[in-house]
């Protein structure tokens, strides 16, 4: 598939989708199955995580309730992942049509 036909807006809204499904799915298991400490746990929700610490905390205090926290968390892993790749496929975008002849 040439990259002239995909949508950045598109494929970056759908991997923001896919990590959101990846996140929520990585949050039950570890709340439901292992009760803390799952292996990959930090990694699958690394964005998320970011954006708690680092937008949200400032912005609210840390007794929240859970649900709301939760919908932070998952809306931050949304907005990164969607941010970073926009910006990923935009440079990929801008060095193909440079090397293209």
């Amino acid at each position: 598939m040439k990259m002239n036909s995909l949508s950045i807006k598109r494929v970056a809204l759908y991997a923001g989708l896919i990590a959101v499904v990846v996140g929520a799915v990585a949050f039950a298991l570890n709340w439901l199955l292992w009760g803390g400490n799952m292996p990959g746990y930090g990694a699958l929700l690394c964005p998320g995580n970011f954006m708690l610490v680092y937008v949200w905390h400032p912005l609210f205090t840390e007794e929240i309730d859970f649900w709301p926290k939760l919908v932070l968390q998952l809306s931050g892993q949304f907005i990164v992942v969607v941010a970073f790749t926009a910006l990923l496929m935009c440079l990929i975008k801008r060095l193909l049509s440079a090397y293209r002849p």
